[in-house]
């Protein structure tokens, strides 16, 4: 996945050192055909089936970033509904030495537009999926579907 260029420039001055950063997740749904559907993506890093995640620029706001991240990587319009879930990923160390924790933000978004693809470069696939007919998923990538999938109330967090 390509870094953002605040992040390159935090690199210069603290190498590989852990960076806490903010972090989003994008649960798109729609309906099509009488079903429920979500927008997943296959990372080109691992392999893995994934919602759109990514991370929110200096300033942002979340869920911004989130609909930025979705239509950069999927080719997608979506718009949120509601924060889902709020978590810790991490500590991740990368291939270069670079380490990273996120604080993860899980929203819930409602499809507007567009087809699914890989438009960024950062995934190999995108595809809606019916939610009874879902690719393996991390258990941590399942929890925030869950949380996702619920369509009212309080975020949740991991204690």
């Amino acid at each position: 996945m390509p870094t953002p260029p605040f992040v390159l420039a935090l690199r210069e001055h603290v190498g590989h050192a852990l960076l806490w950063l903010p972090g989003v997740t994008a649960v798109v749904l729609r309906e099509h055909q009488g079903r429920e559907q979500v927008l997943l993506v296959r990372r080109a890093d691992s392999g893995a089936w994934t919602p759109v995640t990514g991370i929110v620029d200096p300033g942002e706001e979340p869920a911004v970033a989130a609909a930025r991240e979705v239509l950069e990587e999927a080719d997608v319009v979506a718009v949120p509904e509601r924060l889902a879930r709020v978590g810790v990923v991490g500590p991740v160390t990368y291939e270069n030495g670079d380490r990273s924790t996120y604080l993860d933000l899980t929203f819930r978004f409602r499809w507007v537009s567009g087809e699914p693809s890989p438009a960024d470069g950062e995934n190999t696939d995108a595809a809606w999926y019916d939610l009874d007919a879902l690719p393996p998923l991390s258990p941590d990538m399942a929890e925030r579907l869950a949380a996702g999938l619920e369509p009212r109330g309080e975020a949740t967090f991991v204690a």
